[in-house]
């Protein structure tokens, strides 16, 4: 009887060993340290598997949490040239969308046999999708982002093809090299042009107005059937393309040691990077407003109605300053951006005192949901508090979903 209860508990043991490693397979996956656990067969769909495990594989291939930080890019360029919200705005939101999750199915179909070993969960090494399949979803989406940007006209389709270029050479080749950070900065920098481009193209052709950049002076001659603002080019949004660009450089570039951690002055670059670009989104924006046109120097002149003084920078008083430094606009962009540090800076701290796979991540992820407030931010200062609004209303339906679907 003592042998049969041995050799029974014996059995058991070794009935448990492989659910046992699996277990350690995936906490190694989760921190990034790897493992020597047999890699399971990506081809094979798992027995049982049902609709609900399938759709819960594709929203972690395409990192659907993350995907709440794209239609800011093109509300930001529409703010930044001028231009409200339109049909053209419209599409590059959906080619910008179908660009950017083609990139992350192909970014997991390229990196399927790294991912085998550091992250065996993830949906391809895992075997719920299966590499043809992301490959040709990656395929799909981008024919289809190229579509959209097409019926927003030819320059918009320019801009969404270098997009879609930069994306693949990223993805394929430069993402383990020293330019990926800078290919990654330029997918971003592009994508808010794209949404500048498509607007200003769309608004050229429908014709619709743009928001004006001073108030009309009653009585003066000069705004007699005064018209809008002269439409401005894309290239006007290129400082704010340039500062999202600048941010997405630094999460690139932190995201970089995720998977295996032990980088203390990439975080704390970053996040001096962090701190730059927000002072300098409230100081142009502030500069913005204090090198305003003199109300009235554009009509009123010093000699009659019909003559008006040359335009020149108005340079406020403390009174002045006292006056209009609690405006909306100004609360909502002092918000805005202090929602960008708050989101960004902390878990930048935290992954460079203790540069760990973990923190690493949430750094990684703290950056990627740090782009809707900054591209609030930036839509504020560009005179569109509503679009402000607007990207930021995503900001609970990102964090809610981060919960269910990491964006790393």
């Amino acid at each position: 009887m003592r042998w049969r209860l041995r050799a029974l508990s014996v059995l058991g043991a070794g009935l448990r060993m492989p659910s046992g490693a699996r277990g350690r397979a995936l906490q190694d996956g989760l921190s990034g340290t790897g493992g020597t656990a047999p890699v399971p067969d990506r081809h094979r769909p798992s027995p049982g598997r049902g609709r609900g495990d399938t759709v819960r594989a594709w929203t972690e291939l395409f990192r659907v949490s993350a995907l709440f930080s794209v239609p800011g890019d093109a509300l930001a360029g529409a703010a930044a040239v001028g231009r409200s919200p339109g049909r053209g705005t419209a599409l590059a939101i959906g080619a910008s969308l179908c660009l950017y999750e083609a990139g992350m199915a192909l970014n997991d179909w390229a990196d399927r046999e790294e991912d085998a070993v550091d992250r065996p969960h993830r949906p391809i090494p895992s075997g719920r999708i299966s590499p043809p399949a992301a490959l040709g979803a990656a395929g799909v989406l981008t024919a289809a982002g190229l579509a959209l940007a097409a019926r927003a006209g030819r320059p918009a389709l320019a801009v969404a093809t270098g997009l879609a270029a930069t994306v693949w050479a990223y993805d394929l080749h430069l993402k383990h090299t020293k330019a990926g950070p800078a290919a990654m900065a330029a997918a971003r920098t592009l994508d808010l042009l794209l949404g500048a481009t498509a607007s200003v193209a769309a608004g050229a052709r429908g014709g619709a107005a743009v928001r004006r950049s001073a108030p009309v002076v009653p009585g003066a001659v000069d705004n007699v059937a005064a018209p809008a603002h002269p439409a401005r080019g894309p290239l006007t949004a290129l400082p704010a393309a340039l500062v999202l660009g600048a941010h997405t450089y630094g999460v690139t570039a932190v995201s970089r040691h995720e998977a295996q951690g032990g980088s203390t002055a990439v975080p704390l670059a970053v996040l001096a990077t962090t701190a730059g670009l927000g002072a300098a989104v409230l100081t142009a924006g502030r500069a913005a407003r204090t090198t305003a046109p003199e109300p009235g120097a554009g009509g009123l002149g010093a000699t009659g109605p019909g003559e008006h003084r040359a335009t020149r920078p108005h340079r406020l008083t403390p009174t002045d300053l006292l006056l209009t430094a609690f405006t909306p606009a100004d609360l909502l962009l002092t918000a805005f951006t202090g929602a960008y540090l708050r989101t960004a800076g902390p878990p930048l701290l935290h992954a460079a005192l203790n540069p760990s796979p973990p923190l690493t991540q949430r750094a990684v992820g703290g950056g990627i949901r740090a782009m809707i407030p900054l591209q609030a931010a930036l839509a504020t200062r560009a005179g569109a508090p509503g679009s402000g609004l607007a990207v930021m209303a995503l900001v609970p339906l990102a964090r809610s979903l981060a919960r269910k679907v990491s964006p790393t």
